[in-house]
């Protein structure tokens, strides 16, 4: 025992070198995940992202607004850009179209201006213009300062209510501007703002956009109390304490000292004014902005929390955190705190079981953004599951592309039935499976969007709508998912019929081309045909061009192998996708991007393909393919995502890939092996358990798996289900800088496109 002391002096002289140098530490995110979040990754190029503050799925979305140049500004916020109108409380992330944009606010001092200006002379209205140098960003919180009126500008948020913190400039002529006839991308239709008390204003913002019936209440608190009020339909003053007209302002007037801190609470609601009241009152009955702030960055902690992953590169953090902190943006809530919200039909629900949501961007985001929740994000995924059985039974279908309790009907396809299928096969609670087959089968079997000829003839002929081979290819997917859902409610029946709409894709395949085309009947082809054109005289493609779009069958995966007459030409075709050139047409330049050969990774009905690979038994082309994607078409600058974000599934396929794994089928419960980046990762499970990948010889050169270990016994199967990774335990992954011969290639080792 005499040499116990010592072991103790040694053991506390390693803890403070440790903590001196930092070798000791596991090489992950610390604590503070935020930190290697970056909002402005994505603000550039086609990214669409929203900058700003907001909290986890939450309703309000408080960050600058920019003067529209075009496309690129459709979440209100370019990187290229320098002026500023105002501060709004809706935004998009990540979008092709624009809209929101509700609510906008903007400090001034000096003569008061009621028009934004224009880019040319923005010295005519009330913008600002800004420099990033004085610019801050992170999940919770955002900062600015707008150089025209020396307004320090500081804005964070709770779920339904954003908080802003001007610091003024001595002045005598300082003013806050709330301008209801600003939007991003919409119209206002009728606006309307009221002074409740001597620190209140009400109104409401109804506008006709993407979504054309916009409906959003609000309340306005001001920490001092209004000495001055002027309000105005439009340009013209109104007398009174209320204005209602399509573009209704209102300017509140002061004197400010030099570096005082003017407060304003904004709550808003889908329901009413009164309730955006209640919103304030429930979560944020105080004035303390850097406590606000702080619980922002504790609930984002929590939610990046979920996944932590271990490496020295730490741009591959940023980039990772980043990534998995645009996928919690949306979909957002569209409720009260009370659990009021509005549907579709318009009418008023009270006091829902559970959290209504909105956002819906399902074409893209079924194929990985939702997977992922079902590993991070379970309950919110039963939300999710309830928000899309709402909406069915408001509009008699389930959602197409929701947004703020419209239908769009945007993109081709019914991608919310794989995503509902999908919480159904993985036995997510919280909602009623039964009741969730029901509005998919009776979604699947309308007529509308070209179903009707899916149900009489088997496919949809070209020249009767636009999108035609798009359409038919995804509803070849949705009825895979019903049919997986109807087997395991023993609904033999209808698993047989919709198992054989399953297999529409083969209609549209042309075997003396080797691509899918559209065809006009089941003798004839839509002709010209160009598999590099994007458009034909009616575009039977939706965003991409047959190269791309001759994949998209990730169901029956072997299907297609059989109607290539084998693997061996389903490989050299596959083989051509990553190095063929071609123009595809000016026209589509905006959202074919990221591309290598006809592969485009900026559009979604690419993403799934380069792990095709491994169910040919060449894992190592998977592999070279995926590593390539996560090094070259994802970075830390603003330019750093490749095309549209789409509310989350861009960037969920890099959180996916980067931990070595990505569900090709989003709906048969498995996910096929890439090529892991991190040492290592830890999953924490709702369930309460834990499950970790572990990389052994990991490095840029070292890109194929050569063995996984599964909790220390060999594990041959190219692809993990989800069943595995919920029973908690640990997988090792040995990489190599050769491809293997044996790993992943044996036939019964390969990924199958039904695993259950």
């Amino acid at each position: 025992m005499t040499f116990l002391p010592s072991r103790i002096f040694l053991f506390l002289a390693l803890l403070v070198t440790c903590s001196l140098i930092g070798v000791c530490q596991p090489r992950h995110a610390a604590t503070d995940l935020t930190r290697y979040v970056d909002p402005f990754i994505g603000t550039g190029f086609h990214g669409h992202v929203f900058m700003g503050a907001n909290m986890p799925f939450g309703a309000v979305q408080l960050g600058p607004t920019q003067m529209s140049q075009g496309w690129d500004w459709s979440s209100g916020y370019h990187y290229s850009d320098s002026l500023i109108v105002g501060f709004a409380h809706t935004h998009l992330s990540g979008t092709g179209i624009g809209d929101l944009g509700d609510i906008l606010l903007m400090p001034t001092t000096g003569p008061i201006r009621l028009a934004r200006g224009t880019s040319a002379n923005s010295g005519s209205g009330y913008s600002s213009r800004f420099s990033h140098a004085d610019e801050t960003a992170r999940p919770g919180y955002y900062r600015v300062k707008l150089q025209r009126y020396n307004i320090d500008v500081a804005l964070t948020a709770t779920e339904r209510v954003g908080l802003h913190r001007y610091t003024f400039p001595r002045s005598e002529n300082a003013h806050i501007l709330i301008d209801l006839g600003e939007g991003v991308g919409d119209r206002p239709v009728e606006t309307y703002l009221q002074q409740l008390n001597d620190s209140t204003l009400t109104g409401y913002r109804f506008s006709k956009g993407w979504a054309t019936d916009q409906r959003l209440y609000f309340a306005v608190v001001f920490a001092k109390p209004i000495r001055q009020l002027a309000l105005y339909d439009n340009q013209t003053p109104v007398t009174g304490t209320l204005v209602k007209s399509n573009r209704a302002k209102g300017v509140i007037s002061f004197s400010t000292k030099s570096g005082e801190n003017v407060l304003v609470k904004v709550g808003i609601s889908p329901v009413s004014a009164d309730n955006a009241l209640a919103n304030i009152r429930a979560e944020l009955p105080h004035w303390n902005f850097n406590r606000v702030a702080s619980a922002a960055q504790a609930a984002w902690n929590k939610e990046l929390g979920k996944l932590r992953v271990e490496t020295a590169d730490q741009n591959r953090l940023k980039t990772f955190y980043t990534a998995l902190y645009h996928t919690l943006v949306a979909p957002s809530l569209f409720n009260d705190h009370n659990g009021d919200y509005r549907g579709t039909d318009k009418q008023v629900y009270r006091k829902a079981g559970f959290a209504n949501m909105t956002t819906f961007s399902l074409w893209d985001t079924y194929r990985s953004a939702h997977p992922l929740f079902t590993l991070t994000q379970p309950r919110r995924v039963a939300d999710m599951a309830n928000s899309m059985l709402a909406i069915y039974d408001q509009q008699g279908k389930l959602p197409v592309w929701h947004l703020v309790g419209n239908e769009t009907n945007t993109m081709p396809g019914n991608s919310a039935l794989p995503v509902l299928a999908d919480a159904c096969l993985k036995g997510i609670k919280g909602f009623d499976v039964n009741r969730a087959y029901a509005a998919m089968k009776n979604s699947a079997m309308l007529d509308e969007r070209g179903l009707v000829f899916i149900k009489k003839q088997g496919f949809i002929p070209a020249d009767s709508l636009v999108e035609s081979v798009a359409r038919g290819l995804e509803y070849a997917i949705d009825d895979w998912a019903v049919a997986q859902v109807a087997k395991k409610l023993g609904q033999q029946e209808d698993y047989a019929y919709f198992s054989k709409r399953a297999k529409a894709y083969q209609y549209y395949f042309n075997p003396q081309t080797r691509f899918m085309r559209g065809r006009v009947s089941q003798t004839e082809w839509r002709t010209p045909f160009s598999p590099l054109v994007s458009r034909h005289m009616k575009d039977d493609f939706a965003e991409g061009n047959a190269w791309q779009y001759t994949w998209l069958v990730p169901h029956d995966v072997e299907g297609l192998v059989t109607l290539f007459n084998g693997e061996q030409a389903f490989t050299q075709k596959l083989d051509s996708l990553f190095v063929v050139k071609g123009d595809m047409g000016a026209e589509a330049s905006n959202d074919i991007t990221g591309l290598i050969g006809q592969y485009a990774h900026g559009n979604e009905p690419s993403h799934h393909i380069s792990y095709l690979y491994s169910y040919v038994g060449q894992p190592w082309k998977t592999a070279d393919k995926v590593r390539y994607i996560l090094d070259s078409l994802y970075s830390t600058r603003p330019d750093g995502l490749i095309g549209n974000e789409d509310v989350g599934q861009m960037s969920a396929w890099y959180v996916l890939s980067a931990m070595g794994f990505y569900p090709v089928n989003p709906a048969n419960g498995a996910y096929v092996f890439g090529s892991p980046v991190f040492d290592a990762v830890t999953l924490q499970l709702d369930n309460g358990k834990t499950f970790r990948l572990k990389t052994i010889n990991n490095g840029s050169a070292n890109r194929y798996i050569k063995r996984i270990l599964l909790n220390g016994k060999p594990y041959k199967k190219a692809y993990l289900r989800h069943e595995t990774i919920l029973d908690g335990g640990t997988l090792t992954i040995e990489m190599d800088t050769k491809p293997s011969p044996s790993w992943g290639t044996s036939r019964e080792d390969r990924p199958l496109s039904t695993t259950r």
